[in-house]
């Protein structure tokens, strides 16, 4: 098993390699401490820190935990769970797939362990859907409008792309983006999927372990009370931000609509605060906000993690509570319990009662 494979393990040449050795998966999960280990690890990560944990030097190791891992996130069976995990396993292969191409680049040897370009535009089938041009990259708009779904921010919209002759330009980092998306996409795809009994059986404490983090980052209770006063740092900065009509990267524009929507708040009532911003479209807003609440999409996103914050610079202003919180949604449920009754009154409900008492 090559080192790339274990580095890329959504590779079909990876599929190959493991099929090649002919392992049997439940032999691997009842004898191989280190693979289970490596899986639970993958799939904890990803929950907690938006990666997939510190690679193992083996390479059979880290090759065989990924199919592994994605039998734990399908015994699992939650959405949020197969959402995080796809994300954090295509943020690790970016992280990965960029550093491979700047060694490429100075010209360092990557042929044990590296991915150019080439190879990963063939992997997804995009040679023919890509090419070259002086300043950056021309895609196919089939191709490029289901990988730039998730991209948030506006600049991804099509109406603000030059389009021509059916291709859209991208610079080569908007190219690596849309490829993290595409590997997402294909690690995503076909989770869950159906468990045989004595696999499941092996992996029945490392299934509870996942499901007591899952249950500790406290992502699933029904929250529908608007408080800013008790939000976490993070969130208030963002929604400053917004009320005076700041743009907003994609990261942060979707923490905060998804942070919004968690806690109950609907898609025209946080259409309406993005109205204050220069650069507001209506129609981009509500479509990009029903998407994160799962009404046109099959997945309901939470808000990211702490983790996932802190490494989009969204991190800011912590307190004494944040040190030992790992998720915005847990910092808010612990406010809201902590607080005392008359702290607890809903931002929309004093919109209500000054709109009542202007006569409107």
């Amino acid at each position: 098993m090559q080192r790339l494979h274990a580095r890329y393990p959504f590779l079909e040449a990876a599929r190959d390699a493991v099929a090649t050795e002919a392992v049997d998966l439940a032999t691997v999960v009842e004898q191989d401490e280190a693979v289970v280990d490596r899986a639970r690890e993958r799939v904890v990560a990803a929950l907690e820190d938006g990666e997939t944990g510190e690679s193992r030097r083996e390479a059979r190791v880290e090759l065989l935990s990924y199919p592994v891992a994605r039998v734990l996130v399908s015994m699992v069976e939650e959405n949020i769970l197969v959402r995080k995990y796809a994300r954090a396993e295509a943020a690790t292969a970016y992280d990965r797939f960029t550093a491979d191409l700047e060694e490429t680049t100075e010209l360092k040897s990557v042929e044990s362990t590296g991915l150019d370009l080439e190879t990963l535009l063939s992997e997804f089938d995009l040679d023919s859907d890509v090419r070259e041009i002086p300043d950056g990259y021309q895609i196919d708009v089939g191709t490029y409008l289901p990988l730039a779904e998730d991209c948030w921010d506006d600049e991804w919209r099509l109406v603000n792309r030059a389009l021509a002759d059916g291709e859209v330009p991208v610079s080569e980092a908007e190219l690596l983006v849309l490829l993290q998306e595409a590997i997402r996409s294909r690690i995503e795809e076909g989770l869950p999927f159906d468990v045989p009994d004595v696999i499941a059986t092996a992996l029945e404490e490392e299934e509870a372990e996942i499901r007591e983090v899952l249950a500790d980052l406290e992502l699933t209770r029904e929250i529908d009370t608007v408080v800013p006063d008790l939000f976490p740092p993070c969130m208030k900065a963002l929604l400053d931000q917004i009320q005076k009509g700041e743009h907003l990267p994609h990261h942060s524009r979707f923490a905060i609509t998804a942070f919004l929507a968690n806690i109950g708040m609907t898609t025209d009532e946080i259409v309406d605060l993005y109205r204050v911003n220069s650069s507001f479209g209506e129609e981009m807003t509500r479509y990009q906000t029903d998407h994160i609440r799962g009404d046109s999409s099959p997945t309901e996103y939470s808000a990211p993690s702490c983790a996932t914050m802190q490494s989009y610079g969204d991190c800011v202003n912590k307190d004494d509570l944040c040190e030992r919180i790992p998720h915005p949604m847990a910092y808010y449920e612990e406010r809201i319990d902590d607080a005392d009754d008359d702290e607890v009154e809903d931002w929309r409900e004093k919109g209500d009662e000054s709109q009542e008492a202007s006569g409107d």
